[in-house]
């Protein structure tokens, strides 16, 4: 049998099915925030245990997740954040969408985006700003959402929209070179 890879931050998901799929193939805890139900008794233990252990926030890609990560966001705005696309949390047959569908190959990589992802952070030392968004064609622009949708596919951050857009991508530590990179090899659909 193979070693399950350790994670030593707790993992914030939505519900039990989510735990249950990361742990078939992760030797992790995780807290599960009960759907899209979250207080301030929650989000006072997701400070303590950020203080204690980290946390990394992997919610569903949908209207409930992302809500749910901007509420942890202003909460404890040192969590790490791993993102699903949404073709990769789509379940077989009908349901929505969620982290509890997603394959071994899809979550590894989430995670690792954020686990071995230091390097990203320490390369920009400028802060986005608009300008340069708007220079991309990120906003502003009658196909900024497809851009966007693009970058943030790309990146792996989770979709964004137009005022998110800038905060995200500050977030995260992407840099102009980074993102000029990414959108030489968009192709507009």
């Amino acid at each position: 049998m193979v070693e399950k890879q350790k994670i030593n931050e707790v993992i914030v998901v939505e519900g039990r099915d989510d735990t249950a799929n990361l742990k078939r193939y992760f030797d992790c805890e995780t807290y599960e925030t009960g759907g899209s139900s979250i207080d301030d008794r929650d989000l006072e233990r997701l400070k303590r245990l950020e203080d204690k252990r980290g946390i990394i926030v992997f919610t569903d890609p949908d209207f409930q997740g992302e809500r749910i990560r901007k509420i942890i966001m202003k909460a404890v705005p040192n969590a790490k954040h791993a993102f699903l696309n949404r073709d990769e949390a789509r379940p077989k047959g009908k349901g929505s969408l969620g982290v509890e569908h997603a394959k071994y190959e899809d979550l590894k990589r989430a995670l690792n985006s954020v686990l071995g992802g230091d390097a990203v952070l320490t390369e920009q030392s400028v802060k986005l700003e608009q300008a340069d968004l708007m220079a991309l064609g990120l906003i502003m622009r009658a196909d900024s959402r497809k851009r966007r949708e693009y970058v943030c596919e790309q990146l792996r951050i989770g979709y964004a929209n137009g005022k998110q857009i800038e905060k995200r991508l500050n977030m995260f530590g992407i840099s102009k070179s980074q993102l000029e990179t990414i959108m030489a090899s968009y192709r507009g659909v």
